[in-house]
């Protein structure tokens, strides 16, 4: 087994640590809305920098642990990263060479497709809907999207996670 191939896989498992913490963390009430998907915004970069490494499969999981830790239906946000990741992973060599305002707007509509997702799905089971502030998670997640893009290009550069 080659370990080079795995070198720094601590840091990509501790970066979605961090990110669920960062979901799940008691927030004031009219903040919620406004809480960005951090999340998704792990799961965009690392698909775009290393999706040899992570991808679907990793959405997959890492959405079922989200399903669990927010009490949600058990496959709902694992489907939305599994979607959120392929078309990542379709998207990324042309990501790579975006500028950041442009990779911003990328995450912006991975987002709401998500958010509408969630919604559709919770229509099915006749659980109440969101209204239209699914978009301020969207627009704070698009608003953090460089700087999240600049500390986790960092840790990969510092700790050579290939």
């Amino acid at each position: 087994m080659n370990l080079e191939r795995h070198r720094g896989s601590w840091v990509i498992f501790l970066s979605f640590i961090f990110s669920f913490m960062l979901a799940i963390m008691p927030i004031p009430v009219w903040a919620t809305a406004w809480r960005p998907d951090w999340v998704a915004l792990v799961l965009i970069f690392w698909c775009i920098t290393i999706p040899q490494r992570v991808g679907i499969a990793t959405a997959g999981l890492v959405g079922i642990i989200l399903d669990v830790l927010k009490d949600m239906l058990l496959g709902q946000h694992a489907f939305s990263l599994c979607l959120i990741a392929f078309f990542t992973i379709k998207l990324h060599l042309r990501m790579r060479l975006f500028p950041k305002w442009q990779q911003a707007m990328l995450v912006f509509g991975f987002i709401v497709i998500s958010q509408l997702l969630a919604i559709w799905i919770h229509s099915l089971f006749g659980l109440p809907t969101m209204d239209v502030s699914i978009l301020y998670s969207a627009f704070t997640s698009m608003l953090l999207w460089p700087w999240m893009f600049i500390i986790l290009r960092d840790l990969q550069s510092t700790y050579k996670v290939l």
